[in-house]
């Protein structure tokens, strides 16, 4: 992409587990994948390796303190200027950053998916489009808890503890009450093959294709 296209800049937000990654994907089918620049807020938690693995685990990974977010406005910023960005990558099981780095280029449209990133305005200013993907708490509960249990090496008893001590009550501080920044509310309790998910993949179809045009 030349630094004369101006990227569109798409923010998606929602409790963890209600489905906002599916719903990227389900995008990326229908736009193309090599029209998308993906960044997930979660790929910016603070590295923790100088603490030990009790501090670690006594630590609030739901409030906003608890993620880099200015580096990830300096990213987004970098990629509206058609420059490549080195995304750190997060280790759950450790709460740690690993030694290797993953590159973001830029492309058409920049998605940018998180619980918090309508909760942060610094944020919320660069989107040109919001998305929040609802669903029900109890729903919510029970996706983190098989996607934490399979993906993210955790048990059962400490991904309830997280959830009651810290999740739960962070979602209802500051996730939920985002929800009002949103453009677009999706349900996140489908599978998103659905006729609104297609009409909006074809809108972001439409204004790529236009800033395209207008950029020539």
């Amino acid at each position: 992409m030349g630094d004369s296209v101006k990227p569109f800049i798409t923010g998606i937000a929602g409790g963890s587990g209600s489905g906002k990654t599916t719903l990227v994907q389900h995008l990326a089918k229908m736009i193309g994948t090599d029209q998308i620049t993906l960044l997930h807020h979660d790929s910016y938690y603070r590295d923790r390796s100088m603490l030990t693995p009790k501090e670690r685990s006594l630590l609030n990974y739901d409030h906003p303190d608890a993620l880099e977010t200015t580096r990830l406005v300096e990213h987004i910023e970098l990629l509206r200027k058609g420059k490549s960005v080195e995304v750190p990558v997060y280790d759950f099981s450790t709460h740690c950053r690993k030694s290797t780095i993953e590159t973001a280029r830029p492309s058409p449209l920049i998605i940018v998916e998180g619980i918090l990133v309508f909760a942060e305005p610094e944020l919320v200013d660069l989107f040109d489009l919001k998305i929040f993907v609802d669903l029900d708490q109890e729903l919510l509960l029970a996706r983190r808890i098989k996607r934490d249990t399979a993906e993210r090496g955790r048990t059962v008893e400490s991904s309830l503890k997280q959830y009651r001590e810290t999740t739960g009550p962070m979602f209802l501080k500051y996730v939920q009450p985002s929800r009002g920044q949103a453009d677009l509310v999706i349900s996140g309790d489908r599978s998103f093959q659905s006729p609104a998910v297609e009409l909006l993949a074809l809108g972001l179809k439409a204004i790529i294709n236009r800033q395209r045009r207008v950029s020539r």
